[in-house]
């Protein structure tokens, strides 16, 4: 699912709310957690899952085309763990 195909079944779901409401809401949240996580906090959404900042150390690496070693610089990448709820759901349960 895409953020427009979301954003249209609530609006589907909910016909008291104007779809550019629905999209405004839509994209907040989606900004919201950004944000979050760009402080580095970690965002919750009970059932579903845990978004998280992790981070990853200066390593070196290598170039597969070449073979030559490259240094990679420490960054920073997006985790989710889900919730149990929505792992019962995926398995079934």
């Amino acid at each position: 699912m895409i953020r427009s195909e979301l954003i249209q079944k609530i609006a589907d779901e909910n016909p008291h709310l104007y779809q550019r409401d629905v999209e405004r809401i839509v994209n907040t949240v989606f900004e919201e957690v950004t944000d979050a996580m760009a402080r580095g906090d970690r965002v919750e959404l009970r059932g579903f899952g845990a978004f998280s900042v992790k981070q990853r150390d200066a390593r070196i690496g290598r170039n597969p085309r070449t073979g030559e070693t490259v240094h990679v610089e420490e960054k920073h990448v997006p985790f989710f763990k889900t919730g149990k709820l929505l792992r019962d759901r995926l398995n079934g349960k």
